[in-house]
């Protein structure tokens, strides 16, 4: 017959081998499982979860109707101001190829000279711009864009009868129908903001330059339409409205 010491020595043993065994499986149970994501920082796995929404969004978001209204307001309330409408395309929330087109119009007289000038013509642009948010599926947006643009158009001076030096005549001074051409550059940058439905609405401050043109052989045009008056290089901005379709 076992002595009593040994079967108690016996069964503590057996005791601390279960405990033991015990730690160890609860141990590895409160390990962390599956793969190393879980090990991620945070921003590692927001950068994960937006890099999968933007696979799964289509390349095709639709297309953006648009109209500059503070051209319009402009023209209403001044002598010169243009009317712009644009269409600009969706592709998957990030690029926005687009193309604008507008009239642009001057009818003003120069009180100090008597000069009147004016000139009414269309003219159009193409161009991308480019969602620069770090949420680009957001209602919001602010955008980066380039527009090449182009206009063909004549343009009109009448002004006051100019004394001749030498014999002393008064000679009428008129152009009518110059011809005249103008090629720029706009760099645009610009905001967005859903406001109900599809309508949004939007500023744009754009800084255009001239890279080439035809003057018509009189010096520079006093107003070209869609650039606006003269010089090399314009700053003007636009508040649109904004319908996605």
């Amino acid at each position: 017959m076992m002595p009593r010491n040994s079967i108690s020595i016996s069964i503590l043993r057996r005791v601390a081998s279960s405990l033991l065994l015990l730690l160890a499986l609860t141990a590895t149970a409160q390990r962390p499982q599956g793969t190393g994501q879980q090990r991620l920082s945070k921003d590692q796995q927001l950068k994960l979860r937006m890099k999968a929404i933007d696979d799964s969004i289509p390349l095709w978001r639709g297309i953006q109707v648009k109209a500059d209204l503070m051209g319009a307001v402009q023209r209403g309330l001044s002598s010169t101001g243009q009317y712009e409408a644009g269409v600009r395309a969706n592709l998957k929330d990030k690029y926005f190829p687009v193309v604008e087109i507008g009239l642009g119009q001057a009818n003003n007289t120069d009180l100090s000279t008597s000069t009147h000038y004016k000139t009414s013509a269309p003219y159009w642009k193409v161009g991308m711009d480019f969602n620069i948010m770090k949420n680009k599926h957001d209602i919001y947006r602010l955008f980066a864009g380039v527009r090449y643009a182009f206009t063909s158009f004549k343009f009109d001076i009448d002004r006051p009868n100019v004394t001749d030096p030498v014999w002393g005549d008064e000679v009428p001074f008129s152009l009518h129908d110059v011809k005249a051409q103008y090629h720029w550059m706009e760099a645009v940058f610009g905001t967005e903001a859903k406001i109900v439905g599809p309508v949004s609405l939007g500023w744009t401050f754009r800084y255009r330059r001239r890279i080439a043109h035809k003057d018509g052989g009189y010096g520079n045009p006093w107003y070209v339409p869609g650039f606006g008056k003269q010089g090399s290089s314009r700053i003007w901005g636009s508040f649109e409205l904004m319908v996605n379709l």
